[in-house]
């Protein structure tokens, strides 16, 4: 018996079909989703019938696959909201935020005004985008619609509001709402944090459980890495042990924000306490805890710890992970030694540009500016596009190796030859390799030229290759900007300090100090750090 094809056995109806797009959305599963799609075409069925064309929008952006989304979307002739509102989901869930509020914009200039779930979604976009100023557009017509009322969009706009930073305004929809949800407090609570204002975070807690709401794990976590980011460890771990007395047991998500937050706030040894005592619980640390910890190690230059957690990482398989192997590359590099670094690049099966980066990073600086630039072409050899990172990294190694034309030409090279937009990491770059080889007058009169203010670090860099090379006649001409500035770090103000202090010119030095006072800056004083044998347990 002839078997016949696929599409003609099946008689479905649009209901079965929009049925079965729904499941393949639900699960995320993109090839039975495809299959449900080439069946929907080949049967001739009317993708207009209830809103099949609306659903396949939904499958493809709910699976990430924007491309074909797009390309359905442009085929529908009148799109009603619903497949504006995929559009927007799927385009703010995988990070094209700015796409987002287009597809928002074009919405509503074709006279739909959208419902709760798109204002819900837009108000993640701008979230995204840090943009509180469209943050508020939004919120305005959240009032023309009447929606400021629902509690989605209420929770939307708090968290907006939090996020970036208005925290009054955030306070001002969360006291306005008629109805709050355990979303709508743990919101509020981490806005308070995410600003420092922890007790008030705290309040809001007790309040909650006050109105009979039972906070949830993320609520206990938001609080317990906020006391552990503001360096009060034992607030952090008195909080963590109350949430074990009151039944709720900390989940790995809730040992590392404790962890997280302790590496944040550089209680190092706290942190690895912490981690010991997860793995003695019984809960195992996964990446996100190794992620957190391995850059505290290269920033203390603790190898014995960075070590210990590789060792973790071998034994859990997790190894095989790109960006836990570029961390333990980072790691190894800021601790110098280069041949551990060598041997994680090596075994990794499948390296992508984070791994590269790290490795000709490594390289420049250990001062092996030639292997980092060999490291760079062979990278572009396998198929690799550097990226603005690859740019930061390469520069900062001809820096360290003196390399000062080759810099320059790389520098000239990054968006004309690779699209590449120069950002001020990479103008410090090159101030900081003129610097270093003696050219501060170049270095001057790139300041002058930049199309942007300078930064701290920048001006750092300048002013110790102006003390190191004697051209503190350069230094004092740039002396005026660098007072305006809104530096928070002591350097700058420091070593112009000391450059009029070699001179004599002590009324100038006494100037240096009060903006220092006028602008709260204050340098720490001096200390050694060293880890000794055995001290580490």
């Amino acid at each position: 018996m002839r078997t016949m094809p696929f599409s003609s056995q099946l008689r479905w109806s649009p209901h079965e079909f929009a049925l079965c797009l729904e499941k393949c959305l639900k699960a995320k599963t993109l090839r039975p989703g495809m299959q449900v799609h080439a069946t929907v075409v080949t049967s001739g069925t009317n993708t207009n019938t209830l809103s099949l064309n609306s659903k396949l929008v939904g499958m493809y952006a709910g699976c990430a696959d924007l491309k074909s989304a797009r390309l359905l979307f442009q085929k529908i002739e009148h799109p009603n909201v619903f497949a504006f509102n995929w559009m927007i989901l799927g385009l703010s869930f995988n990070g094209h935020f700015d796409d987002a509020l287009l597809y928002f914009r074009w919405m509503r200039e074709i006279g739909h005004m959208g419902n709760n779930f798109t204002f819900s979604v837009v108000l993640k976009a701008c979230v995204g985008l840090m943009d509180v100023n469209m943050g508020r557009q939004i919120h305005a017509m959240v009032f023309e619609m009447g929606f400021q009322n629902d509690v989605s969009v209420a929770n939307a706009l708090n968290d907006m509001y939090g996020k970036c930073g208005s925290i009054s305004c955030a306070h001002s929809v969360f006291d306005g709402m008629r109805e709050r949800d355990v979303a709508s407090w743990t919101s509020m609570i981490c806005g308070f944090c995410n600003v420092g204002e922890i007790e008030r975070a705290l309040v809001l807690f007790e309040r909650m459980r006050l109105e009979g709401l039972e906070p949830n794990d993320f609520t206990w976590n938001v609080i317990i890495a906020a006391y552990a980011r503001s360096s009060d460890s034992s607030k952090a771990l008195a909080f963590f042990e109350r949430m074990k007395r009151e039944g709720v047991v900390p989940d790995v998500v809730a040992w590392n924000a404790l962890i997280s937050g302790l590496v944040q706030s550089h209680q190092l040894r706290e942190a690895f306490k912490m981690f010991r005592e997860m793995i003695l619980s019984g809960i195992q640390p996964n990446q996100v805890t190794v992620v957190a910890l391995l850059p505290a190690c290269g920033s203390e230059g603790c190898i014995k710890w960075g070590r210990e957690i590789h060792g973790f990482v071998c034994r859990k398989g997790f190894d095989a992970n790109v960006f836990i192997a570029s961390a333990l590359i980072d790691m190894y590099s800021k601790c110098g030694s280069l041949k551990d670094a060598q041997n994680v690049f090596d075994k990794i099966p499948f390296k992508n540009v984070a791994s590269w980066n790290a490795m000709i990073g490594c390289y420049g600086k250990c001062g092996m500016v030639d292997s980092s630039l060999e490291l760079f072409k062979r990278m572009q050899e396998e198929g690799l596009q550097p990226n603005e990172v690859t740019f930061t990294c390469i520069l900062s190694a001809c820096s360290h190796g003196g390399l000062v034309q080759k810099g320059l030409e790389i520098f000239s090279s990054m968006n004309e030859c690779y699209g590449i937009e120069v950002s001020m990491k990479h103008y410090g770059c090159v101030v900081d390799l003129l610097c270093r080889s003696g050219r501060t007058v170049e270095a001057y009169d790139f300041f002058k030229a930049l199309p942007m203010q300078v930064t701290e670090s920048m001006a750092g860099a300048f002013l110790h290759g102006c003390k190191v090379h004697g051209r503190r006649d350069l230094a004092k001409m740039m002396a005026e900007e660098i007072m305006r500035m809104r530096l928070k770090g002591p350097g700058s103000f420091v070593t112009l300090s000391n450059i009029y202090a070699a001179e004599g010119e002590w009324e100038e030095v006494g100037n240096v100090r009060n903006v220092m006072k006028e602008k709260n800056v204050h340098k720490q004083p001096g200390f050694s750090w060293l880890e000794k044998p055995g001290e580490v347990t």
